[in-house]
């Protein structure tokens, strides 16, 4: 029996069109047209031998299928790109000094840096994981190579922008939100996501109060599954006891917030810069509330 060989290319612009939300987008990225990011998910699906992509009103989303090929395609792809790591990077020496929001420290930690380490186990990689305000400063007086964080204005010259995620309200698993006033949970000031909170509960004319602060993020999921009150985060890094609120619990809508990277130099070193892909890979990889959209 002959086995079918997927291609490469293929699964790469498959897993790049639905991380972004559209394979116009894809195309972009990749460097090529949007015709072709088409032919190649039509020889995908000749392989595959089913459809993978449907339509859905103006655009397309995942079909069973395509579901579960897009878990393999990313396995496949990681595999493959791990390896070419290791084969062309052998000799990468030297340290990587990497800043994490808190919302993606555990995340990259156990998978990003794990991966990086054994695809170059002679470079040293110093992390830290703190808030938004600490690492930017950290980047400005030459502390940190790199920095995962949200792009909140800061006037950074080297930035990478990774994509636009939705801020949420996030309550508690086991408590429905309490009613008026709404009380939150939020982390010290200054802080970004704390006054988009307020300033929507007030042009909605919903009164609310602080009931909790913390100067860590660890100390707001706490206070937040424990039924104290809701925060507002983005889909992404959220703990298994806390849960996305929806329009039902009569809070107020929310902006998106950019995530991205900040070089501390426009010339990265390479191993800096294959640490900078392997971030990019892990967060387009990183599923939240996009789904497949327009060719």
């Amino acid at each position: 029996m002959r086995r079918t060989n997927f291609d490469m290319d293929a699964l790469r612009s498959f897993c790049e069109g639905v991380a972004l939300g559209s394979f116009a987008k894809a195309a972009d990225r990749l460097g090529r047209s949007t015709s072709a990011i088409s032919m190649q998910m039509k020889k995908l699906e000749g392989q595959a031998g089913t459809d993978l992509l449907r339509k859905s009103g103006r655009g397309l989303e995942l079909t069973a299928a395509g579901e579960l090929l897009l878990g393999y395609a990313r396995r496949i792809l990681d595999l493959n790109d791990e390896a070419c790591a290791a084969v062309t990077g052998m000799h990468l020496d030297g340290a990587v000094r990497l800043g994490l929001q808190e919302d993606f420290g555990e995340g990259l930690l156990s998978n990003v840096l794990a991966r990086f380490t054994r695809s170059h186990p002679d470079l040293q990689i110093e992390a830290v994981i703190a808030r938004n305000a600490d690492l930017i400063a950290q980047l400005q007086v030459g502390k940190l190579d790199l920095a995962l964080a949200w792009h909140t204005g800061a006037g950074l010259p080297h930035v990478d922008v990774l994509g636009d995620y939705p801020m949420r309200w996030v309550g508690a698993a086991a408590h429905a939100p309490a009613r008026e006033p709404v009380r939150l949970v939020v982390l010290q000031a200054p802080c970004f996501m704390r006054k988009v909170a307020t300033d929507a509960l007030d042009r909605a004319g919903i009164p609310w109060r602080i009931v909790y602060t913390s100067p860590s993020l660890a100390g707001v999921w706490a206070a937040v599954a424990a039924g104290l009150g809701v925060t507002v985060r983005t889909p992404l890094g959220l703990p298994g006891d806390v849960r996305l609120l929806d329009g039902a619990d009569g809070l107020p809508a929310l902006p998106g917030i950019r995530l991205a990277l900040f070089n501390g130099a426009a010339t990265p070193s390479p191993a800096c810069a294959r640490m900078g892909a392997l971030i990019r890979e892990h967060v387009v990889a990183t599923p939240d509330e996009r789904r497949a959209g327009t060719m």
